[in-house]
């Protein structure tokens, strides 16, 4: 059968179409809406093609999931905080004790708890998963103390090296040696990674994210609007794209311009708007999903951000065919736009340059159509399938699925919602014991765990870090 989006069936994968291996995704909660949502279902919808894919979602906090997932997908919700629930564990004692396996200088440590450390180790403590991949600094090092003995571990950076304090990075790095690789989502963030921080047994790689093809027509790069979207936050910088547009309104005052998404900023942005006198010509669309009908209907796209690891809304606006106007900043845009053919790259915080970028294209219909194009083919580069092929490949390259059969655990799941219903078939070589190459790397960060499944809190390694920016 196949899983419940908003539940925990587990889908059985039968003798004669059998999965090659077992994926499972470890993040925060999928009931919600971003980036690192949306780029895991992305992936786990397409590696769900040859694999039993689960997602492991620490928190549900909504009913029904804002994104639509993949039939063949199974989710694992683990802590049931919906406030309406009859099982909401907001108030559950061990929930209101911190977490001991959680990293204390993570951004989310707050909702992390004694709770979510047991359900975490319940649910890998009979799970029979090759792979197991964290999707942010806290669920790395839950995987690497937590995931399966022989399981591949990746860690998965959907922020940048210079987003994280200094004493998270420190805190990180015993559970990042415990990775068997360790994925950014752009080179120039691969490179400083490994320059700041030596991992000489974890591969530190490059993998984009991954963004499939529109389920709408392209645009014709006809219109007269141009199309921006994300988190209304101050690293948007949408002030600096609003104040731009004031300059694109005097000159070309029949083109408008779109802002989808929703957060913090809006008030402010609003306010900004108004003291313009732009009312007519800028609109705060609020969230869209899908997003590619509104991408569709821009001729023109724009992104000011300070920073972008990535850069997921100039994939879908290129899958789109509407070239993009971006702020060079590090590190996504550079390393998906290439300027001049399929969008234009302009300085930080320039309002001038990004409002002269907006009118180049503005004002030449036939170079708008050209870059439309050429971002339509070069973004098939980060088609899903194309990207889930890299994960594929590494996985093969690190071992996974080579394990043998193990044993029924003898320790029974966790209480809560969700805890996965699999068994395996038998048990691992105790650490230290042989095994292959990728067993042993598996086991280092959790050599020293005891009978439950618990390795004591780790110290910061005393070898030094290169120095931090």
């Amino acid at each position: 059968m196949a899983s419940d989006p908003g539940g925990d069936a587990q889908r059985p994968v039968s003798a004669g179409n059998r999965a090659l291996m077992k994926i499972s995704f470890l993040i925060h909660t999928i009931y919600g809406i971003g980036g690192t949502i949306r780029t895991t279902l992305n992936l786990a919808e397409e590696l769900a093609a040859r694999h039993d894919v689960e997602i492991v979602s620490v928190f549900r906090h909504r009913d029904i999931p804002l994104f639509s997932i993949d039939p063949r997908i199974t989710v694992v919700p683990l802590v049931d905080t919906r406030p309406t629930s009859p099982t909401c564990e907001k108030q559950h004692p061990d929930q209101l004790t911190p977490a001991a396996f959680f990293p204390r200088t993570e951004a989310r440590h707050q909702e992390y708890s004694k709770l979510t450390d047991e359900r975490v180790r319940a649910h890998y403590a009979t799970s029979d998963a090759d792979v197991v991949i964290g999707t942010r600094p806290g669920l790395v090092a839950y995987a690497a103390q937590f995931a399966p003995r022989g399981a591949v571990l990746i860690g998965q950076e959907h922020m940048t090296h210079h987003h994280h304090k200094p004493e998270l990075r420190e805190e990180i790095r015993p559970h990042l040696e415990a990775l068997d690789a360790f994925v950014t989502v752009s080179e120039g963030d691969a490179e400083v990674w490994r320059e700041q921080m030596r991992l000489p047994a974890t591969r530190v790689l490059c993998i984009p994210n991954s963004v499939p093809a529109p389920m709408v027509a392209p645009s014709d790069q006809s219109g007269t609007t141009v199309v921006a979207a994300g988190r209304l936050s101050k690293e948007k910088q949408y002030d600096v794209l609003i104040t731009a547009f004031a300059k694109v309104a005097e000159a070309r005052p029949e083109w408008t311009l779109r802002i989808c998404g929703w957060g913090p900023e809006k008030a402010r942005l609003r306010a900004r708007i108004d003291r313009l006198g732009l009312n007519n010509h800028v609109f705060l669309m609020g969230p869209r999903s899908p997003i590619e009908p509104e991408w569709a209907k821009g001729a023109i796209a724009a992104s000011t951000s300070r920073h972008e690891s990535f850069g997921m809304t100039l994939v879908e606006s290129m899958r789109c065919g509407v070239p993009m106007v971006s702020t060079d900043c590090d590190y996504g845009p550079r390393e998906i736009i290439k300027d001049g053919e399929d969008g234009l790259l302009v300085p930080v915080g320039d309002a001038d340059a990004v409002a002269g970028a907006l009118l180049a294209l503005i004002d030449d219909e036939d170079l708008r159509r050209s870059m439309g194009q050429a971002a339509l083919r070069n973004a098939r580069r980060f088609d899903p399938a194309a990207i889930a092929a890299q994960y594929t490949d590494l996985f093969a390259e690190l071992g996974a699925g080579r394990r043998a059969p193990a044993a029924a655990p003898g320790t029974s799941p966790g209480t809560g919602i969700g805890t996965s219903t699999s068994t395996g078939t038998g048990t691992a070589p105790p650490a230290g014991g042989g095994g292959s190459p990728e067993e042993q790397r598996a086991d280092r960060g959790r050599a020293d765990r005891g009978a439950g499944g618990f390795a004591p809190p780790r110290t910061p390694s005393p070898h030094p870090t290169a120095p931090s920016p």
